[in-house]
């Protein structure tokens, strides 16, 4: 009859389930399934938890990227301006018909001209370095961070009559909405006796929170025709800020943008300027999931030590089953379920907590800013204001079966070593 049964039948189940629960005498290997339990239930929590902090992370810092910044800045090489004259400039004097016919580009979603320069910003002797940039109206609204913004004063609409900055600089400078804001640049008015700086006052019109630190303390933007006089850009564009549909794969329109741009044109993408910071977070990715994995392993080799013992006293009862009939298979299974149970058990409450740690990732944060008297989230060092968190399907299933793989993997040997033990010898001493 053993050799019908089915296996993983449901008296395999019970009896697994029947050892598992602790009895007095048998208080060591309760404290064992106990310590896996809770350390395989810690482990997955810890995965999902970091997997999804790190795919936050990296999903709001490349949104706030792609949402203030040219996907594509389509710029000229330095040009002699007069042959033979032995004077050159990357100046964009044809800047429309370029951006003309980079707007025409199938995929390409934006080309707006653009005036770039440095100025010292300063109110009531306050001063900070600012980068401004110089745009029409109609292509500052398409800019969605700035103008769907996180929070905002005043608004977009007035652009023309002023500038707007970000909430970092106005903070810093202490300026707010209508206030003077003093610019200062070196490139002003050319002398005889050489360039003197400009130094302009423009109406602050708008505010805005873009969700990056380091744009939020040194952006300002200008009306485009106000930053070609304030710059000596006179009747050119110093670039041509292009957005695309698909910014995560720009190869394809490599060629189309530089036919488009014309002779000495060159191309910077967004992926050139952060490729390096995106790819030690790739590393960072994979080094935290090798880690958190190893501790996963070691919560589940208790499972290994919790079977030994409950190998050694259950000796009695598996000599007794074997000669009732349960095949070394059955037994085998017996132990297997013991450790399996503890791993299911485990992993569920480990993606429940994990889950919900990154569900309430906010409060975490302010409970553990409360408890350090707050700072814990410096945003000059991280670029983002909030540690955010992403949960993926793809890495709670990864987790899941990392946890349930080890955990059944490491059942195996206790579980054969119960299967093997000779019935003879278990009931000689009984």
């Amino acid at each position: 009859m053993a050799s019908r049964t089915a296996p993983f039948s449901p008296f395999e189940f019970l009896i697994a389930w029947r050892y598992l629960r602790a009895r007095r005498a048998e208080g060591g290997v309760s404290v064992m399934t106990w310590i896996s339990l809770i350390g395989i239930t810690l482990g997955v929590a810890a995965l999902i938890a970091t997997l999804a902090v790190r795919a936050g992370f990296r999903a709001e810092f490349v949104d706030t990227i792609l949402g203030s910044n040219a996907h594509v800045t389509v710029y000229s090489a330095p040009m002699e301006v007069v042959e033979g004259s032995g004077v050159y400039s990357s100046l964009m004097r044809d800047y429309q018909v370029r951006a003309e016919r980079v707007a025409a580009i199938p995929g390409v979603t934006r080309a707006a001209p653009l005036i770039r320069g440095q100025v010292m910003a300063t109110k009531d002797g306050r001063s900070n370095v600012a980068e401004v940039y110089g745009i029409s109206a109609a292509d500052l609204q398409t800019i969605p961070r700035v103008a769907n913004p996180e929070t905002a004063l005043g608004s977009i609409e007035q652009f023309g009559e002023g500038i707007a900055i970000g909430s970092g600089l106005a903070r810093e400078l202490g300026v707010g909405l209508g206030d003077k804001l003093k610019l200062i640049s070196p490139e002003g008015a050319k002398t005889a006796f050489g360039t003197s700086p400009r130094v302009s006052a423009y109406t602050v019109t708008y505010i805005f929170t873009a969700g990056r630190w380091d744009i939020d303390r040194t952006r300002i933007y200008m009306p485009f025709a106000e930053a070609q006089s304030y710059f000596n850009r006179e009747a050119g564009a110093d670039e041509i800020e292009v957005m695309v549909e698909d910014p995560e794969h720009l190869e394809p329109l490599a060629v189309p943008l530089m036919r488009a741009g014309g002779d000495g044109t060159l191309l910077w993408s967004w992926q050139d300027s952060s490729s390096s910071f995106l790819r030690a977070l790739d590393i960072e990715d994979n080094v935290m999931f090798v880690i958190l994995s190893i501790l996963v392993l070691i919560a589940a080799m208790n499972i290994t030590s919790g079977l030994i013992m409950l190998v050694k006293n259950k000796g009695r009862d598996i000599g007794i089953l074997r000669t009732m009939g349960l095949t070394e298979g059955s037994v085998m299974r017996v132990f297997f379920l013991c450790g399996a149970f503890t791993g299911v058990i485990g992993t569920i409450a480990g993606v429940t907590l994990g889950c919900l740690f990154a569900i309430y990732i906010d409060q975490v944060m302010s409970f553990v800013n409360w408890l350090n008297g707050g700072g814990v989230w410096d945003p000059s060092i991280r670029g983002i204001y909030e540690l955010p968190a992403k949960l993926q399907g793809a890495d709670v299933a990864k987790a899941v079966i990392l946890s349930l793989g080890l955990s059944f993997v490491v059942t195996i040997f206790p579980a054969r070593r119960a299967a093997r033990l000779n019935p003879v010898e278990a009931l000689r001493y009984e």
